[in-house]
């Protein structure tokens, strides 16, 4: 009975286990993670990716509406994260309050991106974000295909777009899947 009870248990564990895309702690190689301003089309936001003392991953910057800009992000390519037993996105993270942006592709080669808007409140919270929820947008457009339903992730990435002048901050602890 006992061995019926251990195996049973093990099999629950195994199965919530979530898949890690990415652990921030003090000894993080961050090196990956690129950040894209809107500099790449005359704009003037700054944004910028370190560690924080705590070890989590902190994307930081001013966001400048000046010469048609607004928005600063950070990326990283994965090696094809494997979807197919998953829901859901899980970030653990802080916010300063405002609106962000998560996205992902299943091919880094692809123009479009899948997104999800999500508020944060100030303090550390997880936000749980369904796949097929992500919307297909390209530029700030949303497309006309379907919400994501592929079988990998090659990209993860995080935005902050505004349409005036701002400072944010976003500390993130973890992105797994579950």
């Amino acid at each position: 009975m006992i061995k019926y009870i251990l195996i049973f248990m093990t099999t629950i564990n195994f199965n919530q286990e979530p898949n890690v895309i990415f652990k921030f702690d003090k000894t993080s190689n961050i090196d990956s993670w690129k950040v894209i301003n809107d500099v790449v089309m005359g704009g003037k936001s700054l944004g910028k990716f370190f560690l924080s003392t705590d070890g989590n991953g902190v994307f930081e910057g001013d966001v400048s509406i000046e010469n048609n800009g607004g928005f600063s992000s950070i990326r990283l390519n994965t090696n094809g994260i494997k979807t197919n037993s998953y829901k859901t996105i899980s970030l653990r993270l802080k916010g300063d309050g405002s609106v962000f942006q998560f996205r992902i592709k299943g091919s880094k080669y692809e123009r479009h991106s899948y997104i999800y808007n999500f508020q944060t409140t100030g303090d550390y919270e997880t936000i749980e974000i369904p796949l097929q929820e992500m919307k297909p947008s390209y530029r700030g457009y949303r497309l006309d295909i379907s919400n994501f339903n592929q079988e990998k992730i090659e990209q993860i990435g995080f935005l902050k777009a505004s349409k005036k002048n701002i400072h944010f901050r976003l500390e993130i602890e973890h992105i797994y899947l579950n």
